[in-house]
């Protein structure tokens, strides 16, 4: 659960304050399982890592976060911080995509898919 406001006339009311209550999904995309664990990752630590990513903003106001000043802090730019955050935390652990869905009903939904490197 966030609140935000965007800036120019293309977003209409949400220039103004508003709420976004999303649900979140993290999707790891790989080729190949780790040899003998038969996973791509241990969706424990995977629940944790989004856990602790998404608390950064749980009921914060956006506009009020230093990083984000100047920002439209959109789905899809949320989508991307979140990714960056997770793709961070796997870094070493994980090779292939990763894809964060937000979605706020089943027609307003963005996602960002990004790849996480050796």
């Amino acid at each position: 659960m966030i609140a935000h406001s965007f800036t120019g006339n293309e977003f209409g009311p949400a220039q103004k304050m508003h709420g976004a209550t999303y649900v979140v999904d993290c999707e790891f995309i790989t080729d190949k399982l780790e040899s003998h664990l038969n996973w791509v990752v241990d969706i424990g630590e995977a629940s944790t890592v989004l856990k602790e990513v998404l608390s950064e903003f749980n009921y914060k106001n956006l506009d009020e976060l230093e990083e984000f000043q100047g920002q439209n802090t959109t789905t899809e730019f949320m989508c991307r911080q979140v990714f960056d955050r997770v793709a961070d935390r796997f870094k070493g652990k994980f090779v292939g995509a990763i894809r964060i869905k937000m979605s706020e009903s089943h027609i307003a939904w963005a996602s960002y898919t990004g790849i996480v490197e050796e």
